[in-house]
């Protein structure tokens, strides 16, 4: 074969040539087109779009927040008042504790259990309950560990007796610490029994319910009013008298009290907690001088008391406190957070409803316009907070989960700092569970007991004495409610 000759590799250089040539014109004007195509590109649909709200629907979706839960198909169709008490328990959720256990072990199982209340009961293979155990009687031992409650003359020996134990380094059994005091009335209703039942004594005041066989003692649940309202919130558009209600306003419905008590941030946290045990009360509104409300303090929130490192935290304040609260459910859940407890006296009872589910409180406050506070530009204060040396029985108390920084570099934060200090308005009232439960009791035609009578009462009684009587006394004031005459 011959080779090709000089000659025929130009003339196919040159043939080949103009293909190159207009392959690459083709392509530049390729590139040129879609450049050109670049400079007219359409406006963002973004800067036309319309928003998915009106304001309108925004305020709609407020006063009528959907429900956190799915309705259960058990109950469609049902008269709510004909539900038995015992379809809204779960023996699951039963934490027993015995009288001869230690303060310090109670409540490390209150505490890492999750639960809001203990059963007690003599011996392990029991099943029948004679009192309970729960956050407000954790405040009332905390309170006497640390020197704050004062008996009356009459319970002075049980008082010093306890003390001597405590000093001492004896574990005080829970029969003993339960002698300081028995603020809820141990109520009970057999299994059979329906929600009207429940309801008229949750409207009178009453927080929980024991359940109970049939003719036995044996404790088959609890019923609270958080999960009662709860229910009805989630189950709502079965029962139409109690939806019927949701879309009103508190204002509308009268309910709530404008009679409340609060404790301003600066005053140190000992007194906001001897307060709410005098009082009777489960969470306590924190406000400023000019009665903005700025945050919140509930008995739950004494679990971050049981360490004896955390007692200075008594001689701080309010403010300071929350602060670690906040700090701590930071930690825990991964996040800052908040939690928003008030409302207007414009909310729908579905808006306050929604938040009492979603925050699991059982108090809402009422607040109107903040009021204006001079001190709301003042910077934190960061003085040292004042320590006081806790008494020796003190380190007998369990050790709590969550951290904290050293309270020697802690600042002393003023009211007015408080990152909630400009959300809450003045304070001007409270709706509680009690009330709302109240409300739907009435609207459904029964006849629950006044609630303010109750209150009263209970204020009567922790006034009378910093010391409750016995344990036989305690269980003497039990009541099986199913019983009681019920006015229909």
């Amino acid at each position: 074969m011959q080779a090709p000759s000089s000659e025929d590799l130009r003339s196919h250089s040159s043939r080949s040539s103009p293909a190159r040539l207009n392959h690459t014109s083709s392509l530049s004007s390729h590139r040129q087109s879609f450049t050109e195509s670049l400079r007219g590109h359409p406006p963002s649909p973004r800067a036309t779009r319309q928003p998915s709200f009106s304001q309108a629907q925004l305020q709609e979706l407020l006063n009528n927040p959907p429900t956190a839960g799915t309705a259960d198909p058990t109950f469609s169709g049902r008269d709510w008042q004909t539900i038995g008490v015992s379809e809204l328990c779960d023996p699951a959720d039963l934490r027993w504790v015995e009288f001869d256990s230690g303060v310090e072990d109670a409540t490390n199982l209150l505490i890492n259990s999750g639960a809001h209340v203990l059963l007690v009961r003599h011996h392990k293979d029991e099943r029948a309950a004679h009192a309970t155990y729960d956050y407000r009687d954790l405040t009332q031992y905390l309170l006497f560990a640390t020197g704050q409650l004062h008996p009356d003359e009459e319970h002075f020996p049980i008082f010093t007796s306890l003390a001597k134990k405590a000093q001492a380094g004896h574990p005080i059994p829970l029969r003993d610490a339960k002698s300081l005091g028995n603020k809820e009335p141990f109520v009970t209703l057999p299994a059979t029994a329906n929600l009207t039942h429940a309801i008229e004594a949750f409207g009178g005041g009453v927080h929980r319910i024991v359940i109970v066989e049939e003719g036995t003692d044996n404790v088959v649940g609890i019923l609270s009013q958080l999960r009662l309202v709860k229910f009805l919130w989630e189950n709502g558009r079965n029962f139409p008298i109690i939806d019927s209600l949701y879309s009103s306003s508190i204002r509308e419905l009268g309910i709530g009290s404008q009679q409340t008590i609060s404790v301003n941030g600066d005053k140190a946290l000992k007194e906001a907690l001897k307060l709410m045990n005098n009082e009777g009360l489960t969470s306590l509104p924190v406000v400023d001088n000019q009665f903005n409300v700025i945050g919140n303090i509930s008995n739950v929130d004494v679990k971050l008391l049981t360490k004896s490192s955390s007692a200075p935290l008594l001689d701080n304040t309010c403010i300071h406190f929350i602060s670690v609260v906040l700090s701590t459910r930071g930690m825990n859940d991964g996040k800052d957070s908040f939690p928003v407890f008030h409302i207007n006296p414009h909310s729908t009872l579905a808006h306050t409803v929604a938040k009492l589910v979603a925050t699991r409180a059982h108090r809402m406050w009422v607040t109107e316009s903040p009021s204006p506070s001079l001190a709301s530009t003042s910077m934190p204060q960061l003085s040292q907070p004042s320590v006081s040396h806790p008494p020796s029985h003190l380190s007998s108390l369990p050790q709590s989960n969550p951290p904290f920084l050293p309270l020697s570099n802690s600042p002393c934060i003023s009211a007015s700092a408080m990152p909630g200090a400009n959300m809450g308005g003045r304070l001007a009232g409270v709706v509680s569970l009690t009330d709302i439960l109240n409300l739907f009791a009435r609207a459904s035609g029964l006849h629950p007991t006044d609630p303010d009578e109750r209150r009263r009462q209970r204020r009567r009684s922790s006034s009378s004495s910093m010391m409750r009587g016995s344990l036989d006394s305690a269980r003497s004031s039990s009541l099986d409610i199913s019983t009681a005459s019920i006015k229909r």
